[in-house]
């Protein structure tokens, strides 16, 4: 090990990422919800008044980076192990460390786990009486679920943080600092980045400002320069990241016209198509959330109670966007794509509900009817609410003919179930004339 090695020498060797982590909560990009002014823990990092601390989220959205940024503006020793390289005997040293330092030095000590999911639930349970004592203050960082991957004990005498990937325009300040910072960044570099180029880094980087930083600075490097400037076009971009420029924009035409596609195909049933354009709108950097949103939207209209499990499965996939999420949760989009085009369809709860609401605009008020009244509270049963009404459960298949709607609309219809699927059943059993009274 070469002692006299400059921390600038080892730091210029660095990725750029690593070169631009934000060094404070000034510096910091994104996460407003949680670190911007006057939020919880930046007001505790400030105050070096720090509780044991789990930071949950997608890759590349800051976890570590606030992490350094404590060691950087605590009081406290800051010791830091990887869950992935480490295990009890580690977490024991820095156990036994910490308490000399508490016993002899009065100096508390701040544990930093990276990727705290990778212990498994006896070395969690390793750390427990350490947090529980306040021997050290506990922050881990995960990408996981930690109400599926941290023990509970150690997550109840926890603070959870949830960070989110970070928005376009964060990505795009990211890479803006790179290109001008002339200590860490490329600013020594002259990079000149197109507008395409950036918008391609940004949607592909898909919330994550490592996979951003990383292709920056090898389309960068990669890149001769021209009259002393890097000049980097949206080819060059591409090529970096790896990831082929989709002509998408999520705020054009092709946005709308892609939807439009994948909506189109499974209302006509053709998977094939539909898993396409569904795969077309990840690989261009749209929020699988927003795609997952316009799956429950047509189980309800398009497939409805022709198939009730639609509407199920797409709240699922919905449900597993959030819980997995990407690149992995694409698996389950692709699966409820799949069951939705090939279910049977009925747009009847559509049609019905669109009627209804046609009605009530043009009646305004209608009264409900004596019998429907709610006939428990006092003095009900002086204005005869619920008089006469038929308890359906007293009848023969738990059916009774009597008036529901208002007297105006006595005889309207709204549902008129299809032939299809699920739907045929209802059709055939509302068809019977249920006994009078």
């Amino acid at each position: 090990m070469n002692l006299f090695a400059s921390r600038d020498q080892g730091r210029g060797e660095a990725p750029l990422a690593a070169r631009m982590r934000p060094r404070t909560l000034d510096e910091f990009v994104g996460q407003e919800h949680i670190v911007g002014p006057g939020r919880l823990l930046r007001r505790a990092i400030e105050a070096d008044r720090l509780g044991s601390l789990i930071f949950y989220g997608p890759p590349g959205t800051g976890k570590t980076t606030l992490a350094k940024i404590i060691a950087n503006t605590t009081s406290s020793r800051f010791v830091q192990l990887n869950a992935v390289t480490s295990g009890v005997a580690q977490i024991r040293e820095v156990l036994t460390a910490a308490k000399e330092q508490r016993d002899f030095y009065s100096k508390k000590t701040i544990f930093f786990i990276d990727e705290i999911h990778r212990f498994n639930r006896s070395q969690q349970d390793a750390l427990l009486p350490a947090v529980e004592s306040g021997l050290v203050t506990l922050i881990g960082a995960t990408t996981e679920n930690p109400f599926f991957e941290v023990n509970s004990p150690l997550l109840s005498r926890s603070r959870l943080f949830r960070l989110e990937s970070l928005k376009p325009q964060d990505i795009e300040k990211v890479l803006e600092l790179a290109i001008a910072d002339r200590e860490r960044g490329l600013g020594l570099l002259g990079v000149e980045l197109t507008s395409e180029a950036k918008q391609h880094l940004v949607q592909m980087a898909a919330g994550d400002a490592r996979t951003a930083l990383n292709a920056l600075e090898l389309a960068a490097l990669t890149t001769e320069p021209q009259d002393g400037k890097r000049s980097i076009t949206s080819q060059i971009a591409a090529e970096s990241i790896q990831r082929k420029i989709l002509q998408y924009d999520k705020t054009g035409d092709n946005h709308y016209d892609t939807v439009s596609a994948f909506i189109k195909s499974m209302r006509g049933s053709d998977p094939d198509a539909a898993v396409f354009w569904l795969a077309k709108m990840l690989q261009a950097g749209e929020d699988p959330r927003f795609i997952a949103r316009r799956m429950v939207i047509l189980a309800a209209e398009d497939v409805g109670l022709a198939d009730p499990q639609a509407l199920l499965v797409a709240n699922s996939a919905a449900g597993a966007v959030e819980f997995v999420g990407m690149p992995e949760a694409q698996i389950p989009l692709a699966q409820a794509v799949i069951y939705l085009a090939t279910a049977p369809k009925s747009n009847a709860a559509y049609l019905a509900i669109n009627a209804a609401n046609r009605d009530v605009e043009r009646m305004g008020k209608a009264e409900v009817p004596i019998h429907l009244r709610d006939g428990s509270y006092k003095g009900a049963e002086k204005l005869g609410h619920g008089k006469g009404y038929l308890y359906p459960h007293d009848y023969p298949g738990h059916r009774v003919e009597q008036q529901y709607l208002p007297d105006s609309l006595v005889g309207r219809t709204y549902y008129q179930p299809s032939e299809e699927g699920y739907e045929a059943r209802i059709r055939e059993r509302i068809k019977k004339t249920p006994p009078t009274s």
